[in-house]
């Protein structure tokens, strides 16, 4: 049986240096490196980079996997949307309007972007014993069962039961309700996109300050979306320009010298190894975090790390919930586990356990080591492998840019106004 992972901590040696800069995100490394020798000198460091970046138009944004003509029909159902996001290994796609006339604005085109995350929290919303809709659904002999009498309603169980996700996957809820349906919940609102024209710093602000997933960038001549700036996308560029000059000058300082991690140990929502997995997607749910990490319950050290994608192992894959008659988050890990290499799947991030660093890793070695672990978080440490603290994405772009007063103005005066039962 395979076992969680150790807590892994990537030394500064085992990154690697980047030399070449062949590759687009090495090329937009060296446009902010010829912007960058062209700033007055008077500037702080901080100051030139923002310059740099709002000088380059997001047009310049290598193409994303995610938007590589994937879409998805607005009748599309959850469980469908679920298996092709899952097949092919992305996590979120434009949703097409099919009620749109043919020479539609992009705005009317399309409804907005769908992401897995999304999917997981609405379904895990509608049913919350707390939420006034929460259903009564039939599960797979035809039998009306309610969720939140005796399955939701268990998050101070020390287990969980494979059946609710059975029952969930089989239900008309899950099978039914269409994309459509749960537009302008949670993150489906506002549908808020790029013009090829705005500014890597605009892209930069949107994904930190303003705690964007992803980004649309719309061709306004043909109406549709032209790419998705992801969070790893901007991780995989950060990472190609080291070596310039003027990421070494950012990147050399050291997590303690730049006030990272913000998030100490003591505010970190994390979940017990002996808790249940259920419990720790409603916990992301409800503190509106999408990764939360699971705990020694004899120390604080982390020994796992579960994120809102990976639901869909237990919607997609029925065999994890099978062989588990009760599902503790420690169990979850290790039948996912079990699972991806059965499968012969070897780059999943929830294969590599924790990834973790110190207090006195340089953000360079940081960046490089999200690269490499295709991750968006990373856990900080102490030396007895404790946890310390939290970095994110976020975190390292508030130490690469700010916003300029008054910067934004108008610009979120063409978002479309936030509907009724819209929740983030």
């Amino acid at each position: 049986m395979a076992s969680v992972p150790e807590i892994k901590i990537v030394r500064s040696e085992s990154l690697g240096h980047r030399s070449e800069v062949s590759s687009p995100e090495a090329k937009l490394g060296m446009r902010v490196e010829d912007l960058w020798d062209e700033q007055k000198p008077q500037l702080s460091p901080n100051e030139k980079l923002n310059a740099c970046f709002e000088s380059i138009p997001v047009s310049a944004f290598p193409l994303s996997s995610d938007s590589q003509d994937i879409e998805l029909r607005s009748d599309t159902s959850l469980a469908e949307a679920v298996q092709t996001l899952s097949k092919l290994k992305v996590l979120s796609a434009p949703v097409v309007d099919v009620d749109a006339p043919e020479d539609a604005s992009w705005i009317d085109r399309y409804i907005g972007i769908v992401e897995f995350p999304g999917i997981v929290v609405w379904l895990l919303h509608q049913l919350d014993p707390t939420s006034p809709r929460s259903p009564a659904v039939a599960g797979s002999n035809g039998v009306s069962h309610d969720f939140t009498a005796d399955i939701m309603d268990n998050g101070d169980s020390a287990v969980t039961s494979g059946n609710f996700f059975e029952v969930l996957t089989s239900s008309e809820l899950y099978k039914n309700t269409k994309v459509r349906d749960i537009s302008g919940t949670f993150r489906w609102a506002p549908f808020l996109a790029l013009q090829k024209e705005n500014s890597f710093l605009t892209m930069l602000l949107l994904l930190s300050k303003y705690k964007m997933k992803s980004i649309p960038v719309v061709d306004l001549g043909e109406a549709k979306i032209e790419n998705i700036i992801t969070q790893s996308g901007v991780i995989h560029m950060l990472a190609e320009c080291a070596g310039l000059h003027w990421f070494e000058d950012w990147g050399v300082k050291t997590l303690s010298e730049v006030g990272l991690p913000i998030m100490s140990k003591d505010h970190i929502i994390k979940i017990y190894e002996d808790e249940p997995v259920l419990q720790a997607f409603k916990l992301m749910r409800r503190k509106r975090i999408g990764g939360i990490p699971v705990i020694e319950r004899k120390s604080e050290k982390p020994v796992g790390n579960i994120s809102l994608r990976d639901v869909h192992f237990l919607l997609t894959a029925p065999e994890i919930y099978h062989d588990y008659r009760s599902i503790t988050t420690k169990n979850f890990l290790v039948a996912v586990r079990e699972h991806l290499e059965k499968r012969g799947d070897t780059s999943a991030p929830i294969l590599s356990g924790v990834i973790a660093c110190t207090k006195n890793h340089t953000l360079k070695e940081l960046i490089l080591m999200l690269d490499a672990e295709k991750i968006h978080r990373i856990y900080v440490v102490d030396d007895s492998g404790n946890l310390e603290g939290l970095i994110t994405l976020r975190d390292i772009i508030a130490r690469l840019v700010h916003e300029p007063p008054g910067y934004f103005g108008d610009f979120f005066d063409g978002v479309m106004p936030l509907p009724q039962n819209y929740r983030v």
